[in-house]
């Protein structure tokens, strides 16, 4: 059997809601840091997108930050003013000429914020979070002696985040996105809600299950509002450790049992179910912080409604493997797109992959967007001549 067609599965259309993708080889979201000198998608922001749109059936957007008020990085591009909706707009309207689709990532980041970084400091606002619990780990490495993270404010009324949820959705559909996925995961903003680690609230937004899932529940519910259940994803990591997330292995089970079945039934049109990966996995006094389990064998069979996706470190075998046996409908990649701006033809023509991409050039580090380019939009196509 030839190495193409081991991979075959991969490259059947797939109907998601009322758009149809063309492959099964999609882009997650990847911070790259890149949005310079400010928060506002610019010329080399398009252009890495363009060169990544002609090859990917679906791509996630890069975390696009909902508020100034929730930052932990530098150049990171949001969604809160008209300047950034036209930096967008130019983004989709290259994914469309590729025909491509483009979903952004709302972004929220909590108490994983720093009050001394830039664009907290021009919020006015404080680093809020559902408890007054510090993360521990972290680094500002843009910060002066790169402190870690503070303990946060507690967010008084919930429902004020909600909106700006729901004001983000608005600016994403008017910037050209073909719908928004929740960033339900890796310890930001509503991974905190749910987690009890990070939720010690005794009101109507913590304490039993039902209460730590509501913020997430009520921010799916107005992104529904403004784009229809069929144009609304979520992306979790039950399993994963990141910024200091992560329960006993049961109340692991049991929260996100209920919260993604009830996530379902709102009609969402996919679930990112995010599989454990040991090597990003983080640990404090030599144990890994997550909790490791088949994310996909323990959740899959609750959802009912909503296509069912993965992403962890899949290899291109593998993913065609659990799209073939029926397990998922589509396999998020996230660093092979990195060196790699057409991976899904790659791996449809069988080319190599390039090396691995320099980690240290992953995310934006400072110059003019010439020297931002570097580790980001000067990796080479393949040759398939």
């Amino acid at each position: 059997m030839s190495s193409t067609s081991l991979v075959a599965a991969l490259f059947q259309p797939l109907q998601l809601g009322p758009i149809t993708l063309k492959n099964r080889i999609f882009i997650s979201a990847l911070t790259r840091n890149r949005s310079v000198p400010t928060n506002v998608p610019n010329e080399i922001n398009v252009e890495y997108y363009e060169q990544r749109a002609g090859s990917a059936g679906l791509i996630i957007s890069e975390g696009v930050l909902i508020t100034r008020q929730g930052t932990e990085w530098p150049w990171a591009p949001g969604i809160w003013s008209q300047e950034q909706i036209h930096g967008w707009k130019k983004v989709t309207d290259t994914v469309h000429e590729q025909e491509s689709f483009i979903f952004a990532q709302l972004w929220h980041l909590g108490r994983v914020s720093h009050p001394d970084a830039p664009e907290q400091i021009a919020s006015g606002k404080p680093v809020y979070a559902p408890s007054a619990i510090s993360a521990r780990g972290g680094k500002f490495r843009h910060l002066p002696g790169t402190p870690g993270y503070v303990t946060p404010t507690v967010l008084d009324d919930p429902m004020t985040i909600i909106e700006l949820y729901k004001q983000a959705a608005i600016n994403a559909k008017e910037a050209g996105f073909d719908g928004v996925e929740l960033h339900a995961a890796s310890g930001y903003l509503v991974n905190q809600f749910l987690d009890s680690t990070s939720n010690h609230r005794t009101d109507e937004w913590g304490g039993s299950i039902e209460n730590r899932a509501r913020f997430a529940l009520e921010a799916l519910k107005v992104l529904i509002e403004v784009w229809g259940a069929d144009r609304v994803g979520m992306r979790v990591t039950p399993a994963q450790g990141f910024n200091d997330m992560g329960m006993p292995l049961s109340e692991t089970i049991e929260t996100y049992s209920y919260f993604i079945s009830e996530a379902d039934k709102l009609g969402i049109v996919y679930i990112n179910l995010v599989r454990y990966i040991p090597h990003t996995d983080w640990e404090f006094d030599g144990k890994k912080r997550g909790t490791p389990h088949d994310v996909i064998s323990t959740y899959a069979p609750l959802i009912k409604h909503a296509t069912i996706f993965s992403n962890g470190a899949f290899t291109p075998e593998e993913a065609a493997s659990f799209v073939a046996d029926g397990k998922v409908a589509g396999i998020f990649f996230g660093v092979p797109w990195i060196a790699n701006p057409d991976l899904a033809k790659r791996i449809q023509c069988g080319k190599p992959l390039n090396d691995k991409p320099t980690v240290e050039l992953f995310y934006g580090h400072g110059g003019d967007l010439e020297e931002q380019r570097k580790g980001y939009t000067d990796y080479p196509l393949a040759n398939y001549e």
